[in-house]
């Protein structure tokens, strides 16, 4: 007699962020669930990568998202007392907008003002600074006086590729199974469940999440292919002179909006101090997520030194030290795709984050755990439903 195949009660399909995330949540209510990932996360080919990513609680890309990154911060803490590994470090936030500027990062129109009225609305604490303010107290900082700023003191940063391994091991801790450098060739939708193909097995589950980032498109076509784009993005480490490491020392993590729509983020370095991570906040240049040009150029790293770093912060050599790529996976108006799959209801489509998405992703993963099993969650994501970008 032929052993009938065993049937998961959910497929998550990509392990970086938000499905290493999702994957743990739903081990962590007992759902008998497997994971896929064509690599071996946390790995470089992704989103997820680099060492660290910004984290605050008042989003200047809009009010929607402050729920779940408010949720995150309880998470990464709460995964933290868990494990004995901290991921979140909240080391403050400092939201700079140029004089010059008009405030536009991530879609967002009014970003600093956003971020202002979000922490308002949700009681985060925070101050508003002016040029003068910005330099005693941040003295790394060269604003000009009509210069202002925000900050968020419970802002920071978090430990990425920590983030993903944590969850990642907690999920199998409680049950979860994951297959690594297991490539899914095709998906097959059936009216009780779905069939996932790889080249030498088929594995079957009630229920799909796809986080599947970058790759979204070619696995499910219609109607996300004409809806997501990939963009190369680039991050890069300059070091710190030699004078000017004491006006570095316990720096916060920042986001400095200048010029027409011009913006770059920047954080410590963890495995090097002497260094500063830098990255342009804009999206990159279009490109397929397996032919995304992995060399970055002395020309690039000039540019991004002129126009961003050069005349603003205090004390960073010219030359980086290092420039690593990473993918953005955006939308048209830059926010989120978080949804049932409109023609497969048993299947859930976490794409795309918009290069904005890793400080929401621990609640992300909760709100869809609670989706899958329940079809409803505690947060709304009714703003990110796939209908709102119909043509």
């Amino acid at each position: 007699m032929t052993q009938q195949q065993k049937t998961y009660d959910v497929a998550v399909l990509g392990l970086g962020a938000m499905g290493s995330a999702t994957l743990y949540q739903l081990a962590k209510r007992g759902i008998d669930a497997i994971g896929f990932d064509q690599f071996t996360p946390p790995h470089t080919h992704g989103s997820t990568h680099g060492e660290t990513r910004v984290t605050r609680c008042a989003i200047g890309e809009g009010h929607q998202y402050v729920p779940l990154a408010i949720r995150s911060h309880e998470i990464w803490k709460e995964l933290a007392a868990e494990t004995g590994e901290q991921l979140l470090f909240e080391v403050g936030g400092l939201m700079i907008e140029s004089a010059t500027s008009q405030g536009d990062v991530h879609g967002s129109k009014h970003f600093l003002d956003t971020t202002i009225s979000a922490a308002k609305k949700f009681s985060i604490p925070h101050e508003v600074l002016k040029g003068a303010q910005i330099r005693n107290r941040f003295p790394a900082f060269n604003v000009n006086d009509q210069d202002f700023a925000y900050f968020e003191p419970g802002a920071g940063y978090l430990k990425v590729e920590e983030c993903v391994e944590q969850q990642l091991r907690r999920a199998a801790e409680l049950g979860a199974k994951m297959l690594q450098n297991t490539k899914i060739i095709s998906i097959k939708h059936h009216t009780n469940h779905v069939e996932l193909i790889t080249n030498d097995k088929n594995f079957l589950a009630k229920k799909l999440v796809v986080c599947a980032g970058a790759w979204v498109k070619e696995l499910l076509g219609a109607p996300y292919a004409t809806k997501l784009s990939t963009t190369r993005q680039v991050l890069h480490w300059y070091p710190i002179a030699a004078g000017a490491k004491d006006k570095w020392h316990d720096h916060p993590v920042f986001i400095w909006i200048h010029g027409d729509g011009e913006g770059y983020y920047g954080l410590p370095s963890l495995a090097d101090p002497t260094l500063l991570k830098v990255a342009n906040a804009n999206y990159g240049q279009t490109t397929h997520p397996d032919k995304v040009e992995r060399q970055v150029s002395t020309s690039e790293q000039r540019e991004m030194f002129a126009t961003h770093v050069k005349g603003r912060l205090v004390g960073i050599e010219p030359t980086a030290q290092k420039s690593v790529t990473c993918i953005y996976t955006v939308t048209s108006d830059s926010d989120f795709i978080i949804d049932w799959h409109p023609k497969h209801k048993n299947t859930f489509v976490v794409s795309a984050c918009s290069g904005h998405g890793f400080k929401h992703s621990a609640a992300i993963g909760e709100a869809v755990a609670q989706q899958i099993i329940n079809a409803t969650s505690n947060i709304d994501l009714s703003a990110f439903k796939l209908s709102r970008l119909s043509d």
